[in-house]
């Protein structure tokens, strides 16, 4: 799952995320739109933030930072982080600086 260009591993909460699990429409994309309207739509399903309320915004960012990067470790990271808006790499982005970007063995 990711959420502002963060891929987390959500295996640990299975019980939210895995097969038929509440959350699992959030699984397989970047869901940030989603998670700042606590949202399942469909169309919410995208990481597209334009037009979101202030409120929706800082929920977001609340959520992102005291929930899913203190509960589930960073796997990857989606082009959004890794891509200049011209689809140039982005030279200045080094996943070994972000926090708790954590290497797995079998990626």
């Amino acid at each position: 799952m990711a959420i502002k260009g963060v891929v987390f591993d959500v295996t640990k909460g299975k019980e939210f995320y895995g097969k038929d699990a509440p959350y699992n429409a959030l699984v397989g994309k970047d869901s940030t739109r989603a998670v700042a309207k606590m949202s399942l739509d469909p169309a919410d399903l995208t990481s597209d933030t334009t037009g979101l309320t202030k409120e929706q915004l800082e929920s977001l960012e609340s959520v992102f930072e005291e929930t899913y990067k203190t509960k589930y470790p960073i796997v990857g990271y989606t082009a959004s982080r890794i891509l200049n808006v011209d689809g140039s790499p982005n030279e200045a982005f080094k996943p070994e600086d972000q926090p708790h970007f954590q290497i797995k063995d079998e990626f």
